[in-house]
């Protein structure tokens, strides 16, 4: 075995969190089962009042916090990072789960080639997915990998990069969020790749209200129009992308047998998902105390499809 594959075989593991004892156990018991085993777990908490903490520790978890008051996106993945003592680092969201035994094996493995700085894996939704969501994660999220995709877009809820690339451009810890985003950007504009590893699939669990949504997509916007100056989001591109997902969402919901109990749902979430975003757009993206409290603490976070791969999935308990 070569150093790259020794190196390949081990992977530190940095996973945020706040009050997540509902899902951070299956995220843990899947790591358990992944046939890559040497891995470090790195709990970064953010003031938990629950017993999310003392699960991680029960899987053997180092624990490192973050005061409430500081967290933003980047700056509790910088933390967790830091903390890491591996040269390949994998970020999960702590309510996220693998659908495979090689999902770790399958984000490393695009490493092999030095050029690459971050890989990202395949989202799904579990069965109580809101409809709408569920088409985003096939539209961001194909079948197919990409060794080394033209975009910047990633996601940190399943992604992987090197420690030593991190070392030299930190996440930004000023954004309201897509912190993931602006590190990919940079990785690109170094001239690096990042590849797309549709066999790397986790569960990505979003239970959340239309207050919830509307938070998630203005903060996203917020942080977007920071990354990218230029962008413009007017409101007749928030009547014509509302209309148009809501048109595509009703029409693929009526395919497949669904309309009737998905039919509110589609309605209320393009409407809050392009409201949100149009007023994110309309904001500075400076994290105040207020603006802290909405977007990171006042979110409710409460079975896929077998696809063929040739890989039994992990039999998660009820």
């Amino acid at each position: 075995m070569g150093k790259v594959e020794t190196i390949l075989m081990n992977c530190s593991i940095v996973i945020r969190a706040y009050n997540e004892e509902n899902h951070i156990g299956r995220l843990l018991e899947g790591i358990k089962q992944q046939t890559l085993n040497d891995v470090e777990i790195i709990l970064v908490d953010s003031g938990s009042t629950d017993a999310t903490v003392s699960i991680a520790e029960s899987f053997g978890a180092r624990v490192v916090r973050i005061a409430s008051g500081e967290f933003t996106f980047g700056r509790s993945l910088n933390f967790g990072v830091r903390a890491a003592t591996r040269e390949f680092v994998v970020i999960a969201s702590a309510h996220v789960y693998p659908v495979y035994p090689d999902w770790l094996e399958s984000l490393l493995r695009p490493f092999k080639d030095e050029q690459v700085a971050l890989t990202y894996g395949k989202q799904r939704g579990p069965d109580s997915a809101k409809y709408s969501e569920q088409q985003i994660f096939h539209r961001w999220y194909p079948d197919v990998s990409n060794s080394n995709q033209p975009t910047a877009f990633c996601n940190n809820a399943n992604a992987a990069i090197r420690k030593s690339m991190w070392e030299k451009n930190p996440y930004d810890e000023t954004l309201t969020g897509l912190e993931d985003l602006a590190w990919a950007k940079w990785t690109k504009e170094q001239g690096h790749k990042i590849a797309y590893v549709a066999e790397a699939e986790i569960v990505h669990i979003h239970n959340e209200t239309p207050r919830g949504v509307f938070n998630r997509y203005r903060r996203e916007a917020m942080a977007f129009k920071r990354i990218y100056p230029e962008t413009h989001f007017s409101v007749y591109d928030f009547v014509r992308l509302t209309v148009t997902n809501i048109i595509s969402d009703l029409w693929h919901a009526a395919r497949e047998g669904v309309l009737l109990k998905n039919i509110a749902s589609i309605f209320w979430f393009r409407f809050m998902q392009f409201y949100g975003t149009r007023m994110g757009h309309r904001e500075t993206s400076l994290v105040t105390p207020q603006l802290r409290e909405t977007f990171y603490y006042a979110r409710e976070r409460k079975k896929k499809e077998e696809s063929d791969r040739g890989v039994e999935p992990i039999r998660y308990d009820k």
